[in-house]
């Protein structure tokens, strides 16, 4: 694996917690998956992964664990959500960092876990960037391989020519750099900035 800056061609990054503030939320999927339980559905370890992976809004999730959502919560979910959507900020660096490595000719991409709303929304926020990976496009979630693939595909680049940040230690660097990209984590909760992380790109 190149850690030379120099190597580096593409930075992509994860969303939430790392471009987009992780606000409260009113969390309409964990609200889906509690009346799936209520109806005698047993959680299962993989429940997250299936949300982010199904192409498709509620209805479409709940097809997924067999069972039809009633128009009442179908209703309050959509209602949650779009409390959870127009909560979204971004920090305030973000578009500021974006604009300054494109200037300075890094490729930037985006490849996160996320339900099909989330994606749509972050998309509408951060529009024209090179490539996007979303676990509910490709059917897999970081750090399952498929998804890095998904992105090298789009970008018709090499691993070794991708820096990943993110704040997810699991998903955002252990698993980049099996698939061999490089990885640098962030933690905004410490009030570090992208700049801090890439402080010899910039």
């Amino acid at each position: 694996m190149l850690n030379n800056p120099a190597d580096f061609k593409v930075i992509v990054f994860d969303v939430f917690g790392t471009l987009i503030k992780a606000e409260p939320k009113r969390s309409p999927y964990r609200k889906l998956m509690k009346w799936l339980k209520d109806q005698g559905r047993r959680p299962a370890s993989d429940d997250v992964a299936v949300i982010m992976s199904t192409f498709g809004e509620f209805t479409e999730v709940a097809k997924r664990f067999g069972k039809d959502i009633p128009a009442p919560l179908l209703q309050e979910l959509n209602e949650d959500l779009s409390d959870d959507l127009q909560a979204m900020t971004l920090y305030e660096d973000t578009v500021t960092i974006l604009e300054k490595l494109r200037q300075s000719g890094f490729r930037v991409a985006l490849c996160s876990n996320l339900a099909k709303p989330y994606g749509e929304a972050v998309f509408s926020i951060l529009p024209n960037l090179e490539a996007y990976a979303w676990s509910y496009e490709v059917g897999n979630i970081k750090p399952e391989p498929e998804i890095y693939q998904y992105l090298i595909d789009q970008l018709n680049c090499q691993p070794r020519e991708v820096l990943f940040i993110g704040d997810t230690l699991l998903a955002d660097v252990t698993g980049p750099q099996a698939f061999g990209m490089s990885a640098r984590l962030i933690d905004r909760k410490k009030g570090q900035k992208i700049s801090d992380i890439l402080s010899d790109l910039l």
